[in-house]
């Protein structure tokens, strides 16, 4: 058996004196796991960082079992991450993220997804908006997408400012009034046609991870006996940190 792919690698762990299982989230073969011989020494420590982009050829007897891969750089991106405090904690939580996918189950959209994601680092706020994003997407990935299109209530496709905690579909302004205080916020960079005018104020963006934090719980990881994990927190209190910094700049 063998393919070649490109990924990226969501983690590495050590295998014996110099070799490492490196873990990758590839374009056409999804999350899959395999062996790089000398993947612990120096010259490819480098490479396998979480984030970095590769290409990767995987080889084995028999397709059920673990493999090997021949990796070789394509998009280097840890060094740059690994400058900011929000980057580092938003590669770790979105590596999280990427493993809720069952294994060797292609997802190409949200390969190319965290892809984006990951190449946009550069800005806390929009890196935050993309984060947010993703979990969206995943969460629709995994079977339970929020409807944001259109009001649960009345069928309005204007004015949708909250989203109900119990349906997870979006509510207009006029329908939800009577019931906004048990609403959750619809952030304006998640409504549609509106495309993030305006919508990345700190709030904003604490509205949308309290948004998609609630449903990732309830659907994806108490079912599996999971919480957050602590870099997503990590990540969201750097996001803010910085952004309070270049303010007063």
């Amino acid at each position: 058996m063998e393919w070649t792919d490109e990924g990226i690698v969501l983690g590495v762990r050590r295998h014996g004196e110099s070799s490492a299982i490196v873990e990758l989230l590839t374009r056409g073969h999804g999350r899959h796991l395999g062996l790089v011989r000398g993947g612990a020494g120096s010259r490819m420590r480098p490479l396998l960082q979480p984030g970095n982009g590769v290409r990767a050829v995987w080889r084995a007897r028999l397709d059920e079992h673990l493999g090997t891969y021949a990796i070789e750089g394509l998009r280097l991106r840890a060094g740059a991450l690994l400058a900011s405090s929000h980057a580092v904690y938003g590669v770790t939580h979105l590596a999280a993220l990427a493993r809720l996918l069952p294994e060797r189950d292609p997802h190409e959209d949200i390969y190319d997804m965290l892809e984006h994601t990951l190449d946009d680092f550069d800005d806390a706020g929009g890196a935050a908006a993309h984060v947010v994003r993703f979990e969206l997407a995943m969460l629709a990935e995994c079977g339970f997408g929020l409807d944001l299109s259109n009001c649960a209530a009345s069928g309005e496709t204007n004015d949708l400012i909250y989203v109900s905690p119990k349906s997870g579909g979006a509510v207009s302004r006029s329908a939800g009034e009577p019931w906004r205080d048990r609403l959750l916020p619809l952030p304006a960079f998640l409504r549609e046609g509106e495309g993030g005018a305006n919508g990345f104020s700190n709030e904003d963006l604490q509205d949308g991870f309290r948004l998609t934090g609630l449903f990732l719980l309830r659907h994806v990881l108490e079912p599996r006996g999971q919480g957050h994990s602590d870099a997503r927190e990590g990540f969201i209190n750097a996001v803010l940190k910085r952004r309070a910094r270049a303010s007063g700049a």
